[in-house]
């Protein structure tokens, strides 16, 4: 089963180092552009020293993810820049392009609709900036074109790079959508044909061998014996693929799916049904045979002991997760009823991820209580 969140995250991660590296570029290229300018006009003083922040801020945010995603940096960092545009004395300043970079992080960054609003708000901070920022008080009416320019821009670099930023997350959610469905699409006709055709010959194989116990000659009943043997382990194993092609989670939490499943074989709350404690994450085998065995014992409590309440418990610590299932119906017969398949199926599903499961009394000696406990490793796998 894809991994949806991380598949996610992993693409984020791709496409922010991409945006990071226009945005370190355009940075660098907007300081050594003013520094060309001051070079060309003669500046000095404190207008070179200015050109210092561009090189460090540039650094900071680079090389500090934590920082680059701090909108009080961002704030800062367009700050500082209209302070230089307007130390500068003329708001067409030589700082201008490195002003229009600081916007590119939270335009890449912020949700469409918040970007929006930092496109709108873009030109107006460098409108109020052209009117007290000089040559001369006010704008001039033969400065009308260029001042233009320096407005639209910031808006259409921001409106650009937040609508490429959103349509880049909107691909990413289909892409891993569609890669989601088809692999679910091809597990799910792989466990049909597993089911309908390998799983059945297994069976019927098992049925004719099974017959000639008995019926042969010493020395090929040992042969017989083995051969019945080898059959049920491969349907057993038969079962452990079907398991894992066919999770019944489809990606959700073990306690989410048990409380789905409480909720619809017992609806209305009656009996009473709680399903406490989280799990970690698991292997899709591992998480489906853990969650049958929970359904199939909250499904023996309620029909076959009558219960008025079952609490299911997930623990999680020391390596191992324990599911513990209580009850407090009838508890169990003295003598395991003939074809009652719920138990031996909740065995062989344990024995197929590893796990221990315990079936006895429930406190006091009223009820029933099932626990598994099953160990697990670092990636969520059995041990």
């Amino acid at each position: 089963m894809i991994d949806v969140p991380g598949r996610l995250r992993r693409l984020g991660a791709t496409y922010e180092s991409r945006w990071l590296a226009l945005y370190v570029a355009a940075r660098l290229a907007a300081t050594a552009f003013a520094a060309v300018l001051l070079a060309w006009e003669r500046g000095s003083g404190p207008q070179e020293l200015l050109l210092v922040y561009g090189l460090i801020s540039t650094g900071l945010l680079a090389w500090l993810p934590a920082l680059r995603r701090m909108p009080a940096a961002w704030a800062v960092d367009i700050g500082v820049l209209v302070v230089c545009i307007l130390l500068s004395g003329d708001w067409r300043s030589p700082f201008y392009l490195l002003w229009l970079s600081t916007l590119a992080l939270p335009a890449t960054t912020l949700p469409l609709r918040s970007a929006a609003w930092l496109a709108a708000a873009a030109p107006l901070m460098f409108l109020l900036v052209a009117f007290v920022g000089g040559p001369q008080p006010g704008i001039q009416v033969r400065s009308a074109e260029n001042l233009a320019i320096h407005l639209a821009l910031p808006f259409l670099l921001v409106a650009s790079l937040a609508y490429a930023a959103n349509a880049l997350r909107r691909l990413s959610k289909e892409r891993v959508e569609r890669e989601r469905l088809a692999i679910e699409g091809e597990r799910r006709r792989i466990a049909w044909e597993l089911h309908d055709s390998a799983k059945q010959r297994i069976h019927a194989a098992h049925l004719l061998v099974s017959s000639l116990q008995g019926q042969v000659p010493g020395r090929l009943e040992r042969t017989i014996g083995r051969a019945v043997v080898e059959l049920e382990s491969a349907a057993s194993d038969m079962d452990t693929s079907l398991a894992e092609l066919r999770s019944p989670l489809e990606g959700r939490p073990l306690a989410d799916a048990l409380r789905e499943r409480a909720a619809e074989l017992a609806p209305g709350g009656r009996p009473a049904i709680t399903v406490h404690g989280t799990a970690p994450q698991l292997e899709p085998l591992v998480v489906a045979h853990l969650y049958r065995i929970g359904s199939e014992a909250i499904t023996n409590a309620l029909r076959h002991a009558d219960a008025t309440a079952i609490d299911v418990a997930i623990e999680n610590g020391g390596g191992r997760l324990r599911l513990r299932v209580t009850d407090d119906g009838r508890g169990l017969p003295d003598e395991r009823r003939s074809g009652a398949t719920g138990l031996f199926a909740m065995e062989s599903r344990a024995a197929t991820i590893g796990a221990l499961l315990h079936v006895g009394a429930g406190p006091d000696g009223r009820g029933t209580v099932i626990e598994l406990e099953v160990p697990i490793n670092e990636n969520g796998g059995s041990q």
